[in-house]
């Protein structure tokens, strides 16, 4: 039976799930590939962390030249997470004739052409499943399944944290704050939690994702970023009174040879199929010219989750199939063509605004005026109550809006002195 030999360097949450598999699972993965994967040895600069697996203390070392550089070991796992480091890492195992799996999405995000380069110079391959949506298996189909389809959307929830917040927001009417603190006990968000509510970690995966669907390259800088942290529950209210959810998305389409790649929080009309995904779960919609619209729905974080897909792809890697994406696709980063994406300012889309206004007589007619001038026009208005004198909310719906003439509506109308707060906006996807 063939023999690959896995070096890891990563042994946090995720790497020691890894070692799980790769330890406890063996006889299985051989009985199922016909190839017997052998775990050599593991890296990390703490090695005194309690874990519930103990290998072999000759299998553990803290320094990554100890994986990189054994000679038996074909395939190096990088889990160690960041930029720097990580990238050095990477680079080192492919100037050493190693292939390398990692599931590292900031890093591929932002120096993915350099990677590949090299990868691709040194004749190895770079496998990233766990990258995107944990176990979901994202990128597989991308590489394979959805190859003859010419893709034309990409839209996503997959940002775990993100949709928990909200989820608890929509159902429990609960502020924010109050959701981020439970969610940070649970361990589903950071003591940190910007890389996951500023939409960060969404646009790191949007740019995996827009790369190997589009068959296109493009400057990561170019994603329009925005986050979740300043989302009042009053607006997620509003939103489902008029027949919505509030989610974050990434979202990306591809048309007359142009990018539109934007995270953000978005409307969701009730009838879409990622209206429904709730608390951490992921799930990604893509349309295809030939397949139509097809969701990818599951876990996509966790340790074992994670884990499964770290390991399809050291099984990807050992049986070949790795070599052969790497050597003939085109569709990595340096094998495509560079794209223009579109500024958010040229984007169209509907609109929520929520104006907090003074309950005059014509105020209302004055707002609808200054949108009116900039080819705004309203679907809907949701108004509360006389409170003649007072600040109130008046809630509207809009049509199809340019985003560039709606930010300068916004801006005069701000300025009004019955206009007593910065208007809230969000844009609004539609669609069953």
């Amino acid at each position: 039976m063939k023999k690959v030999y896995v070096g890891l360097v990563g042994f946090g949450t995720v790497g020691t799930g890894v070692a799980k598999i790769l330890l406890n699972d063996a006889k299985t993965i051989a009985e199922r590939t016909g190839t017997e994967l052998i775990l050599k040895k593991i890296c990390d600069l703490d090695l005194s962390r309690a874990r519930d697996i103990a290998p072999p203390g000759s299998m553990l070392t803290t320094r990554a030249d100890d994986v990189i550089g054994d000679p038996e070991i074909g395939i190096v796992v990088e889990l160690i997470g960041g930029i720097d480091a990580a990238k050095r890492v990477i680079l080192n195992a492919l100037r050493h004739g190693k292939d390398v799996v990692t599931a590292n999405k900031a890093l591929l995000a932002t120096a993915g052409d350099e990677l590949f380069q090299e990868a691709f110079s040194c004749g190895r391959s770079i496998s990233f499943e766990a990258s995107v949506g944990g176990a979901i298996p994202v990128i597989s189909p991308l590489t394979s399944t959805f190859l003859s389809n010419r893709i034309h959307s990409i839209v996503g929830i997959v940002n775990g944290t993100c949709n928990y917040i909200l989820t608890k927001m929509a159902e429990e009417r609960a502020a924010y704050g109050t959701v981020l603190r439970e969610a940070q006990k649970l361990g589903y968000a950071e003591a940190d939690p910007a890389l996951d509510v500023e939409g960060i970690d969404t646009a790191h995966k949007l740019a995996i994702l827009a790369r190997l669907g589009f068959a296109c390259d493009f400057d990561y800088s170019q994603i329009y970023i925005e986050g979740i942290s300043k989302i009042g529950i009053e607006d997620i209210v509003y939103a489902q009174q008029l027949g919505y959810v509030v989610k974050l998305l990434a979202i990306g389409s591809h048309h007359d040879g142009e990018l539109e790649l934007r995270v953000h929080p978005t409307l969701l009309s009730k009838g879409h199929p990622l209206a429904t995904v709730r608390e951490a779960f992921n799930a990604i919609s893509f349309e295809g010219e030939a397949m139509g619209r097809i969701m990818l729905y599951g876990r996509g974080a966790g340790q074992m989750p994670t884990a499964s897909a770290v390991t399809s792809d050291i099984i990807d890697v050992a049986l070949g199939r790795a070599a052969i994406t790497a050597r003939f696709l085109r569709i990595f980063p340096t094998r495509t063509p560079r794209t223009k994406v579109k500024h958010i300012g040229e984007i169209n889309t509907r609109y929520y605004l929520k104006f907090t206004a003074l309950d005059k007589p014509g105020v209302l007619a004055h707002i609808a005026g200054v949108l009116g001038n900039h080819k705004i026009s309203i679907a809907s208005v949701i108004q509360q109550e006389e409170h003649r004198g007072e600040a109130v909310p008046v809630v509207m719906m809009t049509h199809l809006a340019n985003e560039a003439n709606l930010r300068n509506a916004l801006g005069q109308i701000d300025k009004l002195p019955v206009v007593k707060k910065k208007t809230v906006f969000m844009r609004v996807l539609d669609g069953e």
